[in-house]
Parts: structure tokens; sequence; C-alpha cells
């Protein structure tokens, strides 16, 4: 989460989907869960989240609906150029580590090169090499909080 402070109060750099207009929202309120049922909004969507589909007839998740929930209403999701995605593992959600570029994945370069083959195969190596934090292709990373292995999201603008 980006925060600012503007006039005492912080204020959220992330999205929060709600049909009201909060003027901020306190930290302490979003991790207990204040703020998403005070203003009947979320961080993430409920099928946004890898393992979650929004199709009825497709199974349920397996992932634990207490931990779907925290990434829904008290976990400050990361803006994007197209829909977010919140990668999981281990059968619970991954923690969002930042926006991350080659440089950055060198080191992880292992855990992260399936992801990308997963959605782009003929390419993989070309979009790991173009990366970058802020630029039109971005990559997020993620970390399984069960195991620690890193997980990457590609988000195209």
């Amino acid at each position: 989460m980006t925060a600012a402070v503007r006039r005492g109060r912080f204020v959220t750099g992330g999205p929060f989907y709600t049909h009201l207009r909060p003027e901020y929202l306190c930290p302490w309120c979003i991790a207990d869960g204040r703020a998403a049922a005070s203003y009947e909004g979320e961080f993430t969507g409920w099928s946004d989240i890898e393992g979650v589909s929004p199709d009825p007839a497709d199974p349920p998740p397996t992932i634990a609906r207490e931990l779907l929930l925290e990434i829904c209403e008290r976990t400050p999701g990361y803006s994007s150029w197209q829909q977010s995605v919140w990668l999981s593992h281990c059968e619970r959600p991954c923690a969002f580590l930042g926006f991350a570029g080659s440089e950055d994945l060198l080191p992880i370069l292992d855990q992260v090169r399936p992801d990308v083959v997963a959605v782009n195969p003929r390419d993989a190596d070309w979009v790991l090499a173009h990366l970058s934090r802020d630029g039109m292709m971005v990559g997020c990373l993620f970390q399984c909080l069960e195991c620690g292995q890193h997980r990457l999201h590609v988000d195209l603008g």
C-alpha cells in the first residue's frame, strides 16, 4: 500500500471499490475490517484472487473463506493497468511485495519464470528482460506466506 498523509490523515494509494466516497481510510480501520464494512467496499474483488472463479458452476475455491475475506476486506490492493490479480500458493493468498522490474527478479528468476511461461510461453524470456517497476509492462511480485515461494503477475498497460 502506498499511503500519503493529507491534513493529518492517511490516504491510501491503492484501489478501494465502493459506491461511497470516503475522504480517507484509517489504517487501523482497514486492518480490522471496519473500513470495508462502513463503506460497503472492498480492496480486491473476490474473483480477482487466483483460484476463485466468478462462475457458480465451477468448483468452490480451495482457499479458506476467512483468508479470502482478509484480502478483500482488510488488505489494501495495488493499482494496476488492467484488472488486478492476487496470486495464491499453498492454498492461501500470497503477500503482495510490490512492483518489480527485471533487475529485482534476478535472484528469484527460477521461481517466477514458470508464471510468465504459463501466460506467454513463446516470449517469456523477452517479457522477463523488459519488465519495469513503473512502465507499460510491470511485474507484480508476490510471496507465499506458507513456503516462501515467489510468484509473479505481469500487468500490461
